[in-house]
């Protein structure tokens, strides 16, 4: 899995295997807690992680998973 520099509600959902809504409710909640942003392009919103400290502690994350797989294998 890459992490994209910004995605729409509707890709997030489909990468996470969830409905819009339970994604769009997610995305609002890291939102809250300053860990995403958004940017409103018409009808559509963009989210992308809010800064570098964010994207090291998600890019950390996904290693430990990767990690974890290979341990498992």
């Amino acid at each position: 899995m890459t992490i994209e520099e910004e995605l729409c509600v509707c890709d997030v959902s489909a990468s996470v295997d969830c409905s819009i809504a339970t994604a769009s409710h997610h995305l609002r909640s890291l939102l809250k807690q300053g860990l995403v942003k958004f940017r409103k392009d018409g009808k559509a919103v963009y989210y992308s992680l809010d800064d570098h400290h964010v994207s090291s502690l998600v890019h950390m994350a996904m290693e430990h998973v990767q990690e974890g797989k290979a341990v498992s294998e």
